[in-house]
């Protein structure tokens, strides 16, 4: 097989000869860890390594892709991508990034990375034996997960661009079972970074998310005023998050086409995508564009979408950095770290100005009860009834529905609890959400 730079020296050269315009090439190098722990045994375990390359050629205004996990016969691979150009229909003009200097951002520690398997393994034991002896009404652990990821990418072309990085992802996450009466209730919870160490605040919050789900019921149907719990926020805003591609504007997709400038959203929301949030930094998106930090909505106002450099040039603006692919994809939009801006109240105060309603702290069905485009959803609901300020009983059995945007604007108080999802590409958070009201099917 041929080194990397061998490789794309021949890939280009053909290119060009061949009568390209451009080429690029994004190489992806991933070694990952992962093991499951169930009663004290392992079972699951995976240690790989994958490795692949794909190209991009510029030919006749279309972009066109081929993809190898082997760095051999440059020249075919080539002819793959010419090939894959001539049946693109759009003749939307994609440029690549020169050659550019960027800013050094510093990677968050990954003290997991270090440890040998045997090390990670025994880790996940102690993390179950810690969930299993934290309630007497902890069955078993469904999951009891540790990973660790390593990334390295290289974005070359021939207009001098040369980006490099290696990224490092380490994540827990604990499934635990509970019983009480003939009752089962399990929960998700997670940690990542070198807060994977923090074992018995994991434990907590899983055994807490399960224990708040006995003896549940339904409410009457009816609207509601609602706290959204943070991971409920974080889950739908990410279902939604694609209504803030440019990409999908331009395309009819999206109902925020054209409404830059607009109110979409209460004054009390402002959404970032910053590329440099700390845990999560990248001085480059997946198209080598220097990182920009920007205010996507600005006290409720839209002022601006995720642009690529396509959609950007298409626009008549710069790329906000927003570049995204998958390794054997092409370029599309997408966030980096994208989330609500916290408030000022805890959870608690949250609850307490709301006064009666419910907390909502499960939605499920994000796949198939809510549509992007129109912005409508329909969810299956967990959460807690609040009367007087205070959490009086468990609710399941309902269903939460109305319009994302309806939803944005009737946001009124904004959480301090800012909860940001697992760090794998797009990285999606929001605190907990008061909402004025919300229409929800019960009993």
């Amino acid at each position: 097989m041929m080194k990397f730079e061998d490789f794309k020296k021949a890939a280009f050269d053909a290119a060009l000869e061949k009568g390209c315009t451009a080429a690029e090439v994004l190489l992806t190098d991933e070694e990952q860890f992962s093991v499951n722990i169930q009663k004290g045994e392992i079972e699951d375990y995976a240690s790989a390594h994958s490795f692949g390359l794909n190209l991009r050629v510029s030919l006749n205004g279309r972009d066109g892709y081929a993809y190898t996990e082997l760095l051999e016969e440059p020249e075919q691979l080539v002819e793959r991508a010419m090939d894959n150009a001539g049946t693109i229909e759009s003749d939307d003009d994609h440029p690549m990034q020169p050659a550019c200097e960027y800013v050094e951002v510093k990677a968050p520690e990954c003290r997991a990375m270090d440890m040998t398997a045997d090390e990670k393994i025994a880790y996940a034991k102690q993390l179950e034996e810690k969930l299993l002896a934290a309630d007497p009404r902890v069955l078993r652990s469904e999951t009891t997960a540790v990973a660790t990821v390593r990334v390295t990418k290289r974005l070359h072309n021939t207009l001098g661009l040369a980006a490099d990085k290696t990224g490092d992802l380490c994540y827990s996450v604990i499934v635990p079972i509970m019983q009480q009466g003939e009752e089962l209730k399990n929960s998700v919870a997670f940690r990542t970074g070198d807060e994977i160490f923090d074992i018995d605040g994991l434990v907590k919050e899983g055994v807490d998310g399960a224990v708040e789900q006995f003896n549940a019921s339904p409410v009457p149907s009816g609207e509601y005023k609602v706290v959204l719990r943070n991971n409920a926020a974080a889950d739908m805003l990410a279902a939604f998050s694609s209504m803030f591609s440019a990409d999908a504007c331009q395309k009819g997709l999206s109902l925020l086409a054209g409404r830059e400038g607009q109110f979409i959203a209460s004054e009390a929301v402002t959404i970032m995508d910053d590329p440099f949030y700390a845990k999560n930094p990248r001085a480059f998106d997946d198209e080598g564009v220097p990182s920009v930090t920007k205010k996507v909505v600005d006290k409720g106002v839209l002022t601006t979408l995720l642009h690529n450099l396509k959609t950007a040039k298409k626009a008549g603006v710069a790329s906000t950095s927003n570049g995204g692919r998958s390794s054997s994809g092409p370029v599309g939009v997408s966030p980096s770290n994208f989330y609500i801006v916290e408030g000022e109240k805890s959870l608690d105060e949250l609850i307490a100005a709301m006064q009666n309603g419910l907390v909502i702290f499960d939605v499920s069905g994000l796949h198939s009860g809510l549509n992007p485009v129109s912005g409508d959803f329909s969810l299956i609901a967990k959460g807690l009834l609040v009367e007087d300020g205070k959490a009086v009983r468990s609710v399941d059995q309902i269903t939460v529905a109305g319009n994302f945007l309806k939803l944005m604007q009737s946001i009124t108080e904004v959480g301090s609890d800012l909860k940001m999802g697992i760090p794998m590409g797009a990285v999606v958070g929001s605190p907990s959400l008061l909402i004025e009201k919300l229409v929800v099917s019960g009993s």
